[in-house]
């Protein structure tokens, strides 16, 4: 930032520039490749490049259409982080070695972007989920917490590929309700054995989906280790702000660094948001003009706030299904947060929970 004002950083936002934006913030968005942003995030050149592929959830067929790798570079004239979900469906390398079809993708996203350029990589449910489907159902995954496999398919290649580009990885795992769960003693110490023996010279952030398991014995396990935790806003999960308090008001990643993803409005699966959502080009009103929507976005501009009061680093990471368009999501966010910013005095160490945030004056609803 520099000596820039708050009225040009204000027109970036505007413009949706995010890059170095707020001290200690990173904006990305979850993916990038959404022929949707065409306008806002791509220039006109890419649609001649448009391409579609087939998405099924449950009984309806949707047709995402997707703009080339190399538009990455693009994508970093406007943020400063990228999470990538792709690695969390297939390792980068096979059981034999070799490399597989994931790693040929990272490798061009690595060639497309810049030296500034910082990546977020998902975890394979391989390694991390307790559950795989199965015939129908769903069964235990036989490779669930390899360490060994992780690391020589995910983790060394992740990190030969991407090198100082790779601001970390994102282990999720599935919600489980209690009764298919183990006790929160037993999680953190199967967590435990597993990320001893990965021993990842990366950064790891985990997000758990089952609430019973985030508890205090969980955060004084995080930050024991140096692990972060994912402020995540997903469908069963509590609200950001709940989350915060149950970590105890602090960030627990070793680097000082935690992730923010804002994913679907809570209480609204997966497939419900993403057909509101699609094709992902604008702010659709059942999404973004909600009650739960202005707080998610106040809850992320005090998360945004924290990185300044802790002296961290904040990824805050949009996705199209909790807005109907990640980019105006994020807009939305550092417009609030450069407001709130202002009206508290730049520089000071209030704590942004220490009281609920202004009222939204329209920023909160492109």
């Amino acid at each position: 930032m520099g000596t820039e004002s708050a009225d040009d950083r204000a027109a970036r936002a505007a413009a949706l520039d995010f890059r170095s934006l707020l001290p200690g913030v990173r904006f990305g968005t979850a993916s990038d490749r959404y022929a949707g942003w065409i306008g806002q995030i791509y220039g006109p050149q890419w649609a001649a490049r448009v391409q579609s592929r087939r998405k099924t959830l449950g009984a309806e067929t949707y047709q995402e259409r997707t703009v080339p790798v190399e538009s990455v570079g693009e994508y970093f004239e406007h943020f400063d982080v990228l999470e990538l979900d792709f690695t969390f469906y297939r390792p980068l390398l096979e059981e034999d070695g070799s490399p597989g079809p994931n790693a040929f993708v990272l490798r061009r996203y690595a060639e497309h972007a810049g030296t500034r350029a910082r990546f977020l990589l998902k975890a394979p449910q391989d390694s991390f989920a307790r559950q795989v489907r199965a015939s129908g159902g769903h069964a235990p995954n036989p490779g669930f917490l390899d360490a060994s496999a992780c690391r020589a398919r995910f983790v060394e290649p992740a990190i030969d590929l991407l090198g100082d580009r790779l601001a970390g990885f994102v282990f999720e795992q599935e919600y489980l309700p209690k009764k298919a769960s183990p006790s929160p003693a037993q999680n953190v110490a199967e967590l435990d054995g597993f990320f001893a023996a990965l021993a990842s010279p990366v950064q790891c952030h985990l997000e758990l989906r089952s609430p019973h398991l985030l508890d205090g014995l969980y955060f004084e396990w995080l930050a024991s280790r140096g692990l972060g935790f994912v402020f995540s806003h997903w469908t069963w999960l509590p609200p950001l702000r709940d989350q915060w308090h149950r970590a105890g008001s602090r960030f627990t990643a070793g680097n000082r660094e935690a992730v923010v993803r804002l994913l679907t409005p809570l209480r609204m699966a997966y497939a419900d948001a993403y057909a509101l959502a699609s094709p992902f080009d604008r702010p659709v009103e059942a999404l973004a003009g909600t009650p739960g929507a202005r707080a998610m976005v106040l809850d992320a501009t005090a998360l945004a706030l924290q990185a300044a009061v802790q002296d961290a680093t904040v990824n805050i990471i949009a996705n199209n299904r909790a807005w109907g368009n990640a980019p105006l999501l994020a807009q939305a966010i550092a417009l609030r947060a450069l407001e709130e910013e202002a009206r508290r005095g730049a520089g000071t160490n209030r704590d942004p929970w220490a009281r609920p945030l202004a009222r939204p004056t329209g920023h909160d609803r492109p």
